[in-house]
């Protein structure tokens, strides 16, 4: 699959955010090493600690149904209803998840609605913590 293939699954995940409180709707899509694309949006409760991103929830489905490796994950994020205006990168608690289930080199694509970047995960978390 490519990079803007598992970009569009990124942008088609996003519009089931639910994100009434921030009104930052995020999707992203999961590559499976297995060739299996995990969806996930972001998820926001009126209480904040509950809301759970769009990359966790990916993590969360795959790896509900015994999925534990991957090789890449799109993200894109923005205002809802509006086009990307800047990078996504994800938080720090989703880089940790990535950490617990994704070697160094896992890739990590990012959008601002023009471009796309890519980061592996050393690039964004180089020292995250791992038993």
């Amino acid at each position: 699959m490519s990079d803007q293939e598992l970009m569009d699954l990124a942008f088609k995940a996003r519009e089931a955010s639910y994100s009434p409180y921030s009104g930052y709707a995020v999707g992203a899509a999961l590559l499976a090493a297995d060739g299996r694309v995990f969806l996930g949006c972001n998820v926001e409760n009126a209480s904040y600690s509950p809301t759970c991103c769009a990359e966790r929830t990916a993590f969360f489905k795959a790896i509900s149904e015994g999925v534990h490796s991957f090789s890449r994950i799109a993200i894109v994020g923005g205002r809802r209803g509006e086009e990307p205006e800047s990078f996504f990168t994800p938080c720090g608690v989703c880089r940790q998840v990535m950490r617990e289930f994704c070697e160094d080199d896992f890739e990590i694509l990012v959008t601002d609605g023009k471009e796309l970047k890519k980061w592996t995960l050393a690039d964004l978390l180089p020292a995250g913590f791992r038993l």
